[in-house]
Parts: structure tokens; sequence; C-alpha cells
């Protein structure tokens, strides 16, 4: 007979940690069949919103955000967040009554690995009173922006060679010398 593979429990240390990140790609090794199964599921989410998703989308679809914008839905990695802005690193979940929250804890800890900033929002809050969410999504959009500005100040105090560009986006150099013939 041959052996059979049992079911397994894993230590509950590993749990809550947050998987291990592969040198491939974006940071993350899914499959192909993983990642379209996926954006399958956020196109559905997509398609069928909660009552506080729609309300928390048109306000940032009215909102002038700048060059900041909140896609709904989706695909960072391996999980699906509810609004997400790459050029921030931040994500948006609308905590809806009834999730599994060691499978939020999860999905928190390798968001968090890669420098993703999770912000949790109640969907009671966003039916509610969806101004004072609004604030503190900006405050922490802002507090997002100062970050991001601290570790490029500080990435160039520590590169000084590579602080200022050799060319600018025109593709003009620095002035040249003029030559002796």
């Amino acid at each position: 007979m041959t052996d059979r593979k049992t079911l397994q429990l894993r230590d509950p240390s590993e749990a809550d940690a947050a998987p291990a990140l592969k040198k491939k790609g974006r940071g993350w090794e899914i499959s192909e069949k993983r990642l379209d199964v996926l954006h399958e599921q956020a196109r559905e989410m997509r398609r069928f919103p909660s009552e506080a998703h729609t309300m928390l989308a048109e306000r940032f679809s009215k909102a002038d955000l700048g060059r900041y914008t909140f896609k709904r839905f989706a695909v960072v990695g391996s999980a699906i967040v509810d609004f997400n802005c790459h050029n921030l690193g931040m994500a948006i979940i609308i905590d809806e009554d009834g999730a599994d929250e060691t499978l939020a804890r999860r999905r928190d800890k390798s968001l968090e690995a890669v420098g993703v900033r999770v912000m949790h929002i109640a969907a009671k809050d966003v039916l509610e009173n969806i101004d004072d969410v609004l604030a503190r999504i900006t405050a922490g959009m802002r507090m997002r922006i100062a970050d991001k500005s601290e570790a490029r100040r500080q990435h160039n105090a520590n590169n000084p060679r590579q602080a200022k560009p050799r060319y600018d986006r025109a593709g003009n150099g620095p002035p040249r010398k003029p030559r002796k013939d």
C-alpha cells in the first residue's frame, strides 16, 4: 500500500506570520491560475458591491486627489483590497460584519511586509458618517505622503551621488564647458 498524506495543522505562531517574500515578479509567488481566480473574484465584487463600498467609491470619484487615485477591489499580491492607491502604497479595507479576523490579520501582515499600509474602516461608519471617514482617509494619506518624503530625503542623504538626476525629462544634461579647439 502507498502512504497517504494526512492533513496537519500549523503551529499557531506560524498562522499569524506573513508569508516569506520570494524574489520573483513583484515579490509574490502566485501561480497564473490563482491570479486569474483572484482577478475574477475582484471583477465579481466590482459588479455587486455593498452599499458602503458604493457610497465611498462615489465620494472618491468626485474628489480631486491629484495624482493619488484609488482603484476599487484591487488585487495586491494574493489579496483583494477594497480600495488601493498604488502611488501611496496604501490600501483601504471596509470591515463588514462576519469577516474572518485571522485571515484579515494574515492579509494585513503580508501587505505590510511589501510596504502597503492598510487602513480599516467599519462599514457602519461609512454609512452613518462619511465625512468623518473621509477626514480619516485624508489624514492617513497625508501621513503616508510624509513617510514617503522622509524616506526619499533619507535615501538622498545616504546616497549623495544619486541625489540629482544627470539629465532632466527633456533630455537636457548639465551645462557643458566650452571646448577649446
